[in-house]
């Protein structure tokens, strides 16, 4: 397989990572230890890409300060061909969690301001306009400002261009419901879908139905430990994840997801394929204590593959 050319756009940032070391004690002060490392929706979703062998472009919003030349070294240890928007006299975002010590999240504070300064007429320059035509797949996160997000999408749908989405969380997604009929696919955990359905809860069968209602033709919902469910014009199918020995960190499993069903997306796989590679990719990420695990490659995908089960057929 050959890779192809990949233009994320979104989140690239410093994810910042507290693990409480015994029981969780809420309102009180609980032993633990300080991670960090370079982060972000997009940001994990291309570095997983890069590794997987694709070519993958980053556009982002960065500050010019010390965690935005973190960003951008990790960028290049991974293989991702950097090209931020850096304004110098603004701080690069960040994301601050407390997990669990099973590695389960608490709570978490994202400071994304400067997301915000990504106007839809950054799109209009030439070199945005060149490298969405090159791209033989978009990728964005709802870290972006709707109006931008919009633009995107219309860029891309008037290119033919597959454009995929990652929701982030259940308060950004929102961003995303002017553009759900022109996104190729998805990506979301239950409390996204709840927010996009203004449904508690639905039983795996519901979940496509409901979100086509809202306007969406293809995507993947997370549901924990519970099957991951994909679907696309009419077609479902659900992918159980495999039994683990250890859950070392949670954080980037759903970013590595989406990075391993587009893998396989762009290659021409069909949907249950699909959603075994983007399963395969989470059950790496979760094994490791980084956003992006450092074995990720095409080689250890292809493995993990074979201990994920086939996927059922849902409709």
């Amino acid at each position: 397989m050959t890779g192809r050319q990949v233009s994320i756009f979104g989140g690239a940032h410093i994810d910042r990572r507290a693990r409480i070391f015994g029981t969780t004690v809420p309102g009180s002060s609980n032993p633990g230890s300080w991670f960090e490392e370079a982060g972000g929706g997009g940001f994990n979703a291309a570095r997983n890409l890069a590794r997987l062998g694709h070519d993958v472009r980053m556009i982002s919003p960065r500050g010019g300060d010390a965690a935005g030349e973190t960003v951008a070294r990790a960028a290049s240890e991974a293989g991702v061909i950097d090209c931020p928007f850096i304004f110098l006299d603004r701080k690069t975002p960040s994301y601050t969690a407390i997990l669990e010590n099973d590695g389960n999240l608490v709570i978490a504070l994202a400071d994304m301001e400067l997301y915000r300064l990504f106007s839809p007429r950054r799109l209009q320059q030439k070199a945005m306009r060149e490298i969405i035509s090159a791209s033989d797949l978009i990728v964005t996160d709802a870290n972006l400002p709707e109006e931008t997000l919009t633009g995107l999408v219309a860029r891309a749908n008037a290119g033919t261009k597959p454009i995929a989405a990652i929701a982030i969380s259940p308060a950004k997604v929102a961003r995303l419901v002017q553009s759900l009929p022109g996104l190729t696919f998805l990506f979301m955990n239950e409390a996204e879908a709840r927010a996009l359905t203004g449904r508690d809860s639905a039983e795996a069968a519901e979940w496509p139905v409901l979100l086509e209602a809202a306007g969406l033709t293809g995507g993947v919902i997370t549901r924990g430990g519970k099957p991951a469910i994909a679907f696309q014009n009419g077609r479902t199918v659900t992918v159980a994840p495999p039994q683990l020995d250890a859950l070392a960190d949670v954080t980037g499993a759903g970013d590595s997801l989406a990075a391993g069903f587009l893998s396989a997306f762009v290659q021409g796989d069909p949907l249950d394929i699909c959603l075994r590679s983007g399963v395969a990719a989470a059950g790496i990420t979760v094994r490791s204590p980084l956003a992006v695990s450092e074995k990720m490659s095409r080689a250890m995908l292809e493995e993990a593959i074979r201990l994920v089960p086939s996927a059922e057929i849902l409709s």
